[in-house]
């Protein structure tokens, strides 16, 4: 059973999003925020396996929300929920461990294969907006917010750790990198534990930015 909780600050989304995921046997809502504080305060009594956050919130946004939910509760895993204009929060939310986001909007079978694509230990980069955020991150790579990586860790990869950080920063999921490698999936998930390791990154996301913010994205070896 997955165990859901859903902020936002909408109540009708609240509670819409609850009547459709109560509707799945393998999923369960366990609590309703309308904020980050709010958040915060359920975890104390009840940890989910998954949120699914709103990203404009009043107290405490989606953005500083997901940073202070990782670090107390790094298993947790954080679906943002956004819409076309909130680029620049997308890119901090993914930065501090969010595993993706869905557009506000979407349909029921898209939000379910979500949950159950970050259940599985994937990320979520929507492919309508993929190219958006891409160039996003490329941008502001150049400025101030940056996941930090040595040189020395990086010379540590073999092509296989490099493509498969390649792919990541594009979006790939485990199963489209091993169709795309003619490799197994678990060498794909074993490859991708080693990189993580390597590089000392806590998750796909963060390699995925650093990926797309080296440039390592843009070529495959």
């Amino acid at each position: 059973m997955v165990k859901i909780l859903i902020a936002d600050d909408q109540e009708l989304i609240r509670e819409s999003l609850k009547i459709v995921l109560d509707m799945n046997s393998n999923m369960e809502v366990i609590g309703l925020a309308e904020n980050g504080v709010e958040v915060l305060e359920i975890l104390k009594k009840n940890v989910p396996d998954i949120i699914l956050m709103d990203i404009r919130m009043p107290e405490l946004d989606g953005v500083l929300c997901t940073k202070s939910v990782k670090e107390k509760y790094p298993n947790v895993k954080i679906i943002i929920l956004t819409t076309f204009d909130d680029d620049e929060y997308i890119y901090n939310a993914l930065k501090y461990g969010a595993s993706g986001y869905l557009l506000k909007g979407c349909s029921v079978q898209e939000l379910t294969a979500a949950i159950q694509k970050v259940m599985s230990g994937n990320s979520i980069l929507n492919s309508n907006i993929l190219n958006k955020v891409v160039k996003l991150f490329n941008q502001m790579a150049q400025v101030n917010i940056s996941i930090e990586v040595d040189e020395d860790d990086v010379k540590e990869l073999n092509n296989t750790e490099r493509n498969i950080a390649h792919l990541v920063g594009n979006g790939l999921s485990n199963k489209e990198i091993a169709e795309k490698l003619f490799l197994s999936e678990g060498t794909v998930r074993n490859s991708l534990s080693a990189t993580l390791s390597k590089l000392h990154l806590r998750d796909r996301t963060q390699l995925a930015i650093w990926s797309v913010q080296t440039g390592l994205a843009l070529k495959l070896d």
